[in-house]
């Protein structure tokens, strides 16, 4: 699963559509918290009171956050948008 980029990267702040979309159908707190601009810690908080910004899935003693829901909250496209259609030969 791809995580989110080391402090100091110069793409720490780039989580474009594309990149989010890369990580698949669900994602882990700390990239989740990266890609939101929280740190670890805090992301944590906000999953135990309720109050992180998208829906978070438990598996036993793991969070999951859903790729999906982190994109709506950005309003960001689920998918990607089509090429343009060609105009028609003339």
């Amino acid at each position: 699963m791809p995580q989110a980029p080391n402090p100091g990267d110069p793409l720490e702040s780039e989580w474009t559509a594309a990149r989010i979309r890369a990580l698949g159908t669900v994602t882990d707190v700390p990239t989740a918290a990266a890609i939101f601009k929280l740190s670890r810690s805090v992301a944590y908080d906000l999953i135990k009171a309720g109050r992180f910004p998208v829906p978070v899935l438990r598996f036993g003693g793991r969070y999951r956050i859903p790729v999906p829901a982190i994109l709506a909250a950005l309003h960001m496209p689920p998918e990607p948008s089509p090429p343009p259609e060609p105009p028609p030969a003339t």
